[in-house]
């Protein structure tokens, strides 16, 4: 079955979406914590870019510099698609040898393989 990932998502992680939700066999509130997981990781990237482009400090009204608040942004957005996958059972094992995914232990693989 080939579920459609959310249009707003960015296309690297729409293609990440679409590649996970194919992959395993996932009940409807996987794909939703799946969601979940890729807006974190654009909040991150979003996060990410707007440092790029401001630098780690922005100045304070006193003339200081503090960090930018995008760092926060950037932070928690990592710690936020950490636990969800953590939730999903994707990264539970060490990656396989070969190029696939490893196997979930909650999830069943779309291709029956154990």
């Amino acid at each position: 079955m080939t579920h459609q990932a959310p249009e707003y998502l960015r296309d690297e992680t729409r293609l990440w979406w679409a590649h996970v939700a194919d992959t395993w066999t996932l009940e409807e509130h996987h794909l939703l914590l799946l969601t979940l997981a890729a807006e974190a990781l654009d909040r991150g990237q979003q996060a990410r870019e707007e440092i790029a482009k401001d630098g780690l400090t922005v100045p304070t009204r006193e003339g200081g510099a503090k960090l930018h608040p995008a760092v926060r942004v950037e932070s928690d957005a990592r710690l936020s698609f950490c636990r969800v996958l953590r939730e999903l059972d994707l990264d539970i094992d060490a990656p396989a040898e070969s190029k696939r995914p490893p196997m979930l232990r909650s999830i069943r693989s779309v291709n029956g393989a154990a």
